[in-house]
């Protein structure tokens, strides 16, 4: 930005957005004083550089001000779980259903999760069996789509 730009030329580009042509980094320095704002490297890696006249402060403003809204409009998606046991009751299963309806319909995913304990790992269909009735029953839940 203004005296720090290194180079002999540069290609200028007027605050309106026109080409002023390749100029010499002075006179491009002068002309950004002449519209009273800066001159600010856009490429540097451009051969030869490209330069902006513009006000950076005001530039920089915009930008913050753009990322405000952005992360303001951004949806986090949150990932709830319910962990279950291989011998667990209906009654049981049926609260953590509602519950997890309940997280589906917020919006949020939903993973679930089956521990086993001690010698109850010898018998992973167990664990299958909740797992397929669980899927059986938010699978017809209508307030969510499986995708």
């Amino acid at each position: 930005m203004n005296e720090e730009i290194t180079t002999d030329e540069v290609r200028v580009v007027a605050p309106d957005g026109n080409q002023l042509g390749v100029l010499k980094t002075l006179k491009a320095l002068e002309m950004a004083v002449g519209y009273n704002l800066d001159l600010v490297e856009v490429a540097p890696n451009a051969s030869p550089p490209v330069c902006r006249i513009m006000d950076y402060g005001k530039y920089k403003y915009q930008l913050s001000k753009k990322e405000k809204i952005s992360k303001k409009k951004q949806h986090v998606i949150h990932v709830k779980e319910i962990r279950l046991r291989p011998m667990i009751d209906s009654h049981d299963i049926a609260t953590k259903m509602r519950q997890s309806r309940k997280f589906l319909e917020e919006g949020n995913h939903v993973r679930i999760r089956i521990l086993f304990r001690g010698r109850q790992i010898v018998h992973p269909e167990l664990g299958q069996a909740v797992l397929e009735r669980v899927q059986q029953d938010l699978g017809t839940s209508p307030s969510w789509k499986r995708t």
